[in-house]
């Protein structure tokens, strides 16, 4: 099967396929991006447990493999009484993975504000939650576009555990499997997925470079 065969046949099962990795990768990127933000300031904050609370959750989640944490989600918590349906585990795997790492991303932001900003704040009266607000986390975030679109790229791909678990609708690794165990075609359904991954890569990319170049911080 071509292509050509291929889209006609499955042609709207892709389009929705798409909108689902779409719908899925905005959604989980939010709650990354608050969470993110949540981590960090546990990470800087002066209460030591509550800085050992962030490392802790960053090494631990950054560690796991997500079809490891998927099979957790989906077939281990039951026996703890807790169900979820398969998307919303989707999105909590994606959220807790992507978090760790967007931390990392926002501690490397922090990290390249000077100290005299932080002594000047101080040497004003600022408390830790004002210096917080108006210096560290808006020069942190505008520090950290590409890194951050780059993030949103790899929780788009990492929807695809989605294929993991009979979900429904598919996303768009989940329906290689849903037409592969239905017709022969071969490598041409990863490839046509792999467009899709492909060119929505590309867009993010290109509107991540643009705002870079808008927000950046010139030292």
């Amino acid at each position: 099967m071509g292509f050509a065969e291929l889209l006609s046949a499955y042609g709207p099962e892709y389009l929705t396929a798409l909108l689902t990795t779409w719908r899925i990768t905005a959604f989980s990127f939010v709650l990354v991006m608050v969470f993110s933000v949540m981590v960090t300031v546990l990470r800087v904050c002066p209460f030591k447990p509550l800085r050992v609370l962030g490392d802790l959750y960053v090494q631990i989640f950054r560690n796991i493999p997500g079809a490891v944490l998927i099979l957790i989600m989906v077939y281990a918590l039951p026996y703890l009484k807790v169900v979820l349906d398969y998307e919303p585990a989707v999105v909590v795997c994606t959220v807790l993975l992507g978090t760790a790492f967007g931390s990392e991303n926002f501690m490397t932001g922090i990290n390249t504000i000077g100290v005299g900003q932080i002594e000047a704040a101080r040497s004003i009266g600022l408390s830790f939650t004002q210096i917080l607000r108006h210096i560290v986390i808006p020069q942190a975030l505008r520090s950290t576009v590409l890194p951050m679109t780059n993030l949103l790229i790899a929780v788009m791909l990492t929807t695809a555990l989605g294929s993991q678990v009979p979900m429904s609708p598919q996303e768009l690794t989940g329906i290689v499997s849903y037409i592969n165990t239905r017709e022969s075609a071969g490598i041409v359904t990863f490839a046509l997925s792999a467009c899709g991954y492909i060119a929505t890569a590309l867009v993010v990319g290109l509107a991540g470079n643009k705002l870079d170049e808008k927000v950046r911080v010139i030292r």
